[in-house]
């Protein structure tokens, strides 16, 4: 979906007597200018308004309204909305629960509010004094009642927060493009099913010395649909090292294939990585990994290089007569 934001710039010019032409209402210049980027194209537009200035002021304002059209969007509202699809469909349940926590919290507090006049009258009535214990003892199970049903339902509360959370931020990481080759991009949504992804951010030596480690697990890290996203946080380029002879053909297709995919939009992948350091507690300059599920759920991050040898002992082929009953033991979710 293309998002549009607009930005107001003024200028002043020292123009003698303002143009009929530029005062006129009808007179609005739109002028769109499209450049290529990396991905589809965008177009940048700026609408030229000229508004006229009172008798003090010496020249006309002109205003430059511009506006970015198809980036990539993020709106809350679209990933609210799918992510509290997914959130029912994880917990179908929960909504049930909680509607029965608030009808248990609204019959204890009735029941109470019933309850209260009776032992005021009891208490100002000598001849109910028999009456004040057993009128106490309901009053305490309605608030009990209410106390325990009002505790569930905010830790219940809670708990969908945290997951609609999490599932938000997953939802934002889908959306988030991939290079597969020079004429192909796609979301990394896409992928889910096919490929469990690793994504190795960090600066240019750590993209490489991760390279390196990977070499001995190329061939069982595709083996159970492994894919590498190396996401470089400074301005220099890893050095990945391809050996080009005929006797490593094959070895060096794999190798090609497991690190195949570019991060596309640099800046939004940065802003997602920034984002879950700050939840996770973690500095902004520390080189990460991160490793999806086929489902496209977090399975696993840490600080440092990913651990290929533990990830191939983990995760399941990808195919084979297993892959369809091993598909959910892709390790517990974040």
């Amino acid at each position: 979906m293309a998002s549009t934001t607009f930005n107001s710039y003024t200028l002043y010019f020292n123009l003698p007597t303002p143009p009929d032409s530029l005062l006129h209402r009808s007179s609005n210049i739109l002028h769109c200018a499209h450049r290529h980027g990396q991905a589809p194209y965008s177009s940048i537009c700026t609408r030229v308004r000229f508004q006229p200035r009172t008798r003090a002021q010496r020249a006309p304002v002109l205003t430059l309204v511009s506006s970015s059209a198809n980036k990539p969007s993020s709106s809350p509202s679209d990933v609210s909305s799918t992510a509290k699809i997914r959130n029912e469909v994880l917990s179908p349940f929960r909504s049930v629960r909680m509607f029965f926590y608030i009808a248990f919290v609204a019959s204890g507090s009735l029941g109470g509010l019933i309850t209260l006049p009776q032992l005021i009258g009891a208490l100002g009535n000598p001849s109910r004094t028999p009456e004040v214990p057993v009128i106490l003892k309901d009053l305490a199970i309605d608030l009990g009642a209410v106390s325990l049903f009002a505790f569930l339902y905010y830790r219940e509360n809670q708990a969908k927060n945290a997951q609609l959370s999490r599932l938000s931020r997953e939802e934002s990481l889908s959306n988030l493009k991939l290079r597969v080759d020079d004429k192909k991009i796609i979301p990394v949504s896409t992928l889910r099913g096919i490929a469990r992804l690793v994504v190795c951010a960090g600066p240019a030596s750590f993209i490489t010395e991760s390279f390196n480690r990977s070499e001995p697990f190329t061939e069982s890290l595709l083996e159970r649909g492994v894919l590498v996203v190396p996401l470089v946080t400074d301005e220099n380029s890893p050095s990945l090292k391809f050996v080009e002879s005929e006797e490593q053909k094959q070895a060096t297709t794999k190798r090609k294939r497991l690190w195949q995919l570019a991060p596309v939009y640099i800046n939004e992948w940065l802003e997602w990585l920034d984002e879950q350091k700050k939840l996770a507690g973690v500095s902004s300059e520390s080189p990460v990994y991160l490793s999806l599920r086929l489902d496209g759920r977090v399975r696993g991050s840490g600080v440092g290089y990913p651990p290929w040898k533990a990830l191939v002992a983990q995760l399941p082929p990808a195919k084979g007569i297993w892959s369809g009953l091993l598909d959910g033991m892709d390790g517990r979710v974040l």
